[in-house]
């Protein structure tokens, strides 16, 4: 049996369909509808709760960015203005480079996702499949990185960067975000979910540990890859402290840096800022729209993993 052939045989098995429970010896499905407990109920009500509350500030964000400057502080306060302008939006982009940080952005988020999906799952796979003196300690000091709050790093991340000559470039922002011990933790959990079988039977058929890891675990492992890419990408691209940091070049800041510089220039204007901030927000609400279901999925299988 060659190694492509185990690794559709896993991919197979983990898709298919649990059967039903068994009632009398046999399996059944039921078709009806879930009924309207109290305790469904209330979580319903629950849900739609922290909805509003979730929905409630970027609407607000919206409705003030569409107002007149005047109109934003104006009292009692109101949700639509006496017109409905894109002025805000317009001098946000003319007051900024708008177009060349938000590709910034999106350079360095995309490297960030790629090289730490790359790294953290090379080196989840070592601590769950692989046994070397000393590795509960480099775990334990790994999983100890989860509770070092990222500002006490940056002193000593500046310092680095500015020996190694990489301040202002885009490897001075990318490569300090990419190593993320919390990551490192939900792949390792996954991992070690993972049937051996899968890989007992490659390395039989003769195949090493990193082809059993690229064309066996990997491919096992997309709807977690996929999660822990799109919530780094989230992270990397609304990530202001560190780019502010390292960054001092107009043309190379990303859109958070840029948008805050733009703000302090000309003032407080209400509705410039929010035009910025749903600027912002708006590829990471598109990000979301069109991975969701993987990001579920990631998270159901992160909490799977390991029982």
């Amino acid at each position: 049996m060659s190694t492509a052939t185990v690794a559709k045989d896993g991919i197979r098995a983990r898709r298919t369909r649990r059967p039903g429970l068994l009632r009398g010896g046999r399996e059944y499905t039921s078709g009806r509808r879930p009924r309207w407990t109290p305790g469904r109920i209330a979580m319903l009500l629950v849900a739609l709760v922290l909805v509003v509350l979730w929905l409630l500030p970027l609407a607000w964000a919206v409705a003030t960015s569409l107002k007149p400057e005047s109109e934003t502080t104006r009292t009692p306060l109101r949700w639509i203005g006496s017109e409905i302008t894109l002025d805000a939006y317009r001098k946000v982009w003319e007051a900024g480079d708008l177009g060349q940080w938000m590709l910034n952005s999106a350079y360095v988020s995309v490297m960030t996702t790629l090289l730490t999906v790359v790294l953290c799952a090379m080196a989840a796979y070592g601590f769950a499949r692989t046994e070397f003196r000393g590795r509960k300690v480099l775990y334990a000091l790994v999983l100890a990185g989860i509770m070092v709050p990222p500002q006490v790093l940056m002193a000593p991340l500046f310092a680095e960067m500015v020996a190694l000559g990489l301040v202002d470039t885009y490897w001075g922002v990318i490569l300090p975000q990419v190593a993320v011990p919390a990551m490192v933790f939900i792949l390792v959990r996954f991992f070690e979910g993972v049937p051996r079988e899968l890989e007992e039977a490659a390395y039989v058929d003769g195949a090493g540990r990193w082809r059993v890891f690229w064309q066996i675990v990997l491919p096992l492992s997309r709807p977690i890859l996929a999660a822990v890419a799109i919530f780094t990408f989230i992270q990397t691209w609304n990530n202001f402290l560190w780019p502010f940091l390292v960054t001092t070049d107009p043309n190379g800041m990303t859109l958070p840096v840029g948008l805050v510089n733009v703000q302090s220039t000309y003032g407080v204007r209400y509705a410039q800022i929010m035009a910025s901030l749903v600027i912002a927000g708006l590829p990471l609400l598109v990000v979301f729209a069109l991975f969701q279901r993987q990001i579920v999925r990631g998270v159901a299988h992160t909490g799977l993993a390991g029982q």
